[in-house]
C-alpha cells in the first residue's frame, strides 16, 4: 500500500496544498502546536497534531482526528476553517498540561454550540499508577473537564439561557474511551477504512503513542516518547515501542529535544528531563531504520529562534538547519520538516 502513495508536501504557516489528483483519497498531517513543554514563546500554540482523511474533492475532510490538545488548539483549528463541532475524535498521549489544557476549551465550545451531539470520542490510556505512587488518570481529567465553569456559575447561567444544552456541562459531551497497557500495537479506534493503533511508551506513567493507517498512507504520532532506560548507557534516546509502531510508516511526527540541551552543554537543563525526551539525531536514526519517508519534528526544545528554554539560557538561538542537520546526522535521508505552527504535509493515493 505504502509504495502506491504519491507524496505532496506543503510546509506552510497556513493553507493547504492542492494536487492534480482530484477525487483521490488523501491523508493530511498538520502540526497545530509546536511549543515544547509548559513555557510560552512567541505565541506558539501548545502540543497538537491534526490528522485529516478524505478525498481531494472534499479537502481530506471525511475524518478530522486531533492528537493532543495543547493551549490554543481551537484557535489553530479555526485558522484551518475547522469549528470544534467538526472534530471527529481526540487522542491524548499523556496527562501533561501542555498536551491537554486545550481540551477544556474544545469541550466547552462543543457543549455551547453542539449539545445535541454527537459526543466527542476522547481516546487515551487507562488509569496508570506511577512509580512514585500517584495515578495518571485521563478519565478523571475528562469527567471533571468543566468543573471550574460549573463552580463559577457559568454553566448554570448558560443553561438558564438555553435549557437544551446538556445539564452536566462539557463533560457530558465527551465519550472517553480507554485502552489497556500494552507494548505491542493494538487497534484502539476505527472508522471505515481508517484505523488507529496505540502502544504504551515511556515518558510518564500512561504515555501512549499512536499510528493512523489509511488507504492514502500512514502516520505515527510519537508524543513525548523516550527510551525505557531513563538515562545512559543506552543505545538511543528513542523508544523501541515507537520504532516498532513506525515500521513502514510514511510519516513520523515526534517531540524533539536538541542535543544542545544535554548535560554536556552549558544550559543547565535538568538531565532527568533531557533524558526522557528523544533527541533530533536519534529520531533521524529511528526514522531511517523505520524506512519512513517524512520526519516531522515538533514540541521543539528549545523553540526556533529562542534565546532560552524557559529559564535555561542557550549558547545561541537555534535555526531550522540546526534541527534538520541533527536529524540528518542520524542517517535519515528522507524529508525533514522542522515544525512550525500549522506546518502541513499531504499524502495522496494514486
Amino acid at each position: 500500500m505504502y509504495s502506491e502513495v504519491k507524496r505532496f508536501l506543503s510546509v506552510v504557516a497556513a493553507g493547504l496544498l492542492v494536487s492534480p489528483a482530484y477525487g483521490a483519497s488523501c491523508l493530511e498531517v498538520t502540526i497545530t502546536g509546536v511549543q515544547g513543554g509548559p513555557p510560552v514563546f512567541a505565541g506558539q500554540a501548545g502540543s497538537g497534531t491534526l490528522v485529516r482523511y478524505g478525498t481531494e474533492e472534499n479537502n481530506c475532510s471525511d475524518l478530522l482526528l486531533q492528537f493532543d490538545t495543547g493551549r490554543g488548539t481551537t484557535q489553530q483549528l479555526s485558522k484551518l476553517g475547522i469549528p470544534a463541532g467538526k472534530v471527529s475524535a481526540v487522542f491524548l498521549t499523556h496527562m501533561h498540561s501542555d498536551h491537554v489544557e486545550g481540551l477544556a476549551d474544545l469541550a466547552q465550545l462543543r457543549w455551547h454550540f453542539n449539545s445535541a451531539g454527537p459526543k466527542l470520542p476522547v481516546v487515551c490510556a487507562e488509569n496508570t499508577k506511577s512509580p512514585a505512587g500517584h495515578e495518571m488518570s485521563c478519565t478523571a481529567f475528562t469527567s471533571h473537564i468543566g468543573d471550574a465553569l460549573i463552580n463559577s456559575g457559568e454553566i448554570a447561567q448558560r443553561l438558564a439561557e438555553n435549557p437544551k444544552r446538556l445539564a452536566g456541562g462539557p463533560a457530558d459531551l465527551l465519550d472517553t474511551v480507554t485502552f489497556p497497557k500494552s507494548i505491542a500495537a493494538s487497534e484502539v479506534w476505527s472508522s471505515g477504512e481508517v484505523s488507529v493503533s496505540a502502544v504504551f511508551s515511556r515518558h510518564v506513567a500512561g504515555h501512549a503513542s499512536y499510528r493512523v493507517d489509511t488507504p492514502a498512507g500512514s502516520v505515527v504520532i510519537g508524543g513525548d516518547a523516550g527510551n525505557d532506560k531513563p538515562a545512559p548507557p543506552r543505545d538511543s534516546s528513542t523508544s523501541a515501542q515507537v520504532e516498532a509502531l513506525a515500521q513502514g510508516a510514511d510519516v513520523i511526527v515526534h517531540s524533539t529535544i536538541h542535543p544542545v540541551m544535554g548535560p554536556d552543554g552549558t544550559t543547565g537543563f535538568p538531565p532527568p528531563i533531557y533524558f526522557r525526551q528523544s533527541t533530533a539525531t536519534d529520531l533521524g536514526a529511528m526514522a531511517r531504520r523505520s524506512e519512513a519517508k517524512h520526519l516531522m519534528l515538533t514540541h521543539l526544545i528549545p523553540p526556533l529562534g529562542a534565546p532560552r528554554q524557559g529559564p535555561y539560557k542557550l549558547p545561541k538561538p537555534l535555526t531550522e538547519e540546526d534541527y534538520s542537520g541533527a536529524a540528518k546526522a542520524g542517517g535519515f535521508e528522507g524529508n525533514v520538516v522542522v515544525g512550525k505552527d500549522l506546518a502541513t504535509l499531504r499524502l495522496v493515493a494514486k
